[in-house]
């Protein structure tokens, strides 16, 4: 099996090749380093073969470690990292040391360009705190969104936000100076209801704004290497989709959040509602020339064995993305008193599943990414 993997390979490998260099630049950011416009290209090629397996906090921790240099659940059960790693920059408007999930800052750079030096995808969100209440990015008290708008009570105070964060994106850098790219997904999942910029509390004309906004200011402050995602929750119709997208100049992969939470054996309805999203989003994204990603997803402690293979594979059919990225392994949630883990670790009843879905000609970890060079 493994080897048919590696003929699909060099087959992909050879395709991209050929065509890489026949897509333009950024949508978004005209002035996008030279290594983030290759990346673009590149995933816009590499859609076609397959999509790539990313991880939340993969090298931070996992069950029962935290902070082991080289360790990933992933890599002690497939023995290949994700392709894709994710992290978040919440908290770093307050100054801390760490982030909301307690990652220090200097170890997330550390791995960031640990990532980039491998060849893999780093992707960056920000439950960014409430600027209106002073509480944290689940404070949906009417008027946050607002308040951080022009004109607004706490624009001054976003900017500052702002700024924070721009540094820490532009201290992402190669051992040789250079910009490391991030696939950046702000205001995630917009269309719940859960967090202050959600679509109960701002207007589609307000979201935009702060969309565009925060868009311009980054750029103001010199921030070149953004690969922006646009991010939704649930949405019914194409029109719920589209409602609070800021345009096409300002967006370069659209995707959506959706978790499991019923039983996979006895119920359809997470692999009904995720073939319906994406069959509305890609619609949008092949009007609007978009790549398409499933940003988050994941079944805690996956409790089905054959969860990966059969559920997830379902769940996203025949559709061309770029990468699918299941959640964290924190391990033991003490205020919650249980197991909070969306990848199997090593012995974890999934794990054989697992490795079938690893070998899967279309699912892309570490090594086939490396191997295809996508910063060049």
């Amino acid at each position: 099996m493994r080897l048919y993997k590696t003929i699909q390979k060099i087959t992909l490998l050879t395709s991209i090749s050929l065509l890489a260099s026949c897509h333009s630049i950024l949508n978004s950011d005209q002035q996008a380093t030279t290594e983030t416009q290759n990346v673009y290209r590149n995933l816009i090629q590499l859609k076609q073969k397959g999509f790539m397996f990313g991880h939340q906090d993969d090298l931070a921790y996992g069950v029962n470690w935290k902070y082991e240099n080289g360790r990933s659940d992933v890599k002690e059960v497939a023995n290949d990292y994700p392709a894709v790693y994710g992290w978040d920059i919440g908290r770093i408007e307050n100054d801390s040391p760490e982030n909301l999930d307690g990652v220090p800052f200097h170890k997330m750079r550390q791995y960031i360009k640990e990532v980039y030096q491998r060849g893999g995808v780093n992707t960056i969100s920000w439950h960014i705190n409430n600027p209106f209440t002073g509480g944290d990015a689940w404070d949906t008290t009417p008027g946050s969104l607002a308040s951080v708008l022009p004109n607004g009570s706490k624009h001054e105070l976003f900017k500052k936000w702002l700024d924070k964060a721009a540094v820490f994106l532009n201290s992402l850098k190669s051992d040789d100076g250079k910009s490391i790219p991030v696939l950046y997904r702000p205001y995630h999942e917009l269309t719940g209801n859960w967090f202050w910029w959600c679509q109960n509390n701002g207007t589609p004309e307000q979201f935009k704004e702060l969309w565009v906004f925060s868009f311009n200011y980054l750029k103001s402050k010199g921030v070149h290497s953004l690969i922006y995602v646009f991010n939704t929750a649930d949405f019914e119709t194409y029109e719920d989709f589209e409602k609070f997208y800021p345009g096409d100049q300002y967006v370069d992969i659209v995707s959506f959040d959706a978790y499991q939470y019923d039983d996979p054996t006895t119920s359809t309805a997470y692999v009904d509602k995720c073939r319906k999203q994406f069959k509305i989003m890609n619609e949008f994204a092949l009007k609007h020339n978009k790549i398409m990603a499933f940003a988050e997803t994941g079944f805690e402690q996956i409790p089905y064995e054959n969860w990966w293979t059969d559920t997830l594979i379902k769940a996203i059919g025949n559709y061309k993305i770029s990468y699918v990225l299941v959640w964290r392994n924190h391990g033991w949630l003490e205020h919650e008193q249980k197991m909070h883990y969306y990848a199997p670790y090593k012995g974890q009843s999934t794990e054989k599943d697992f490795k079938k879905f690893y070998e899967l000609p279309n699912t892309f970890f570490q090594k086939e990414i490396t191997e295809q060079n996508i910063y060049q």
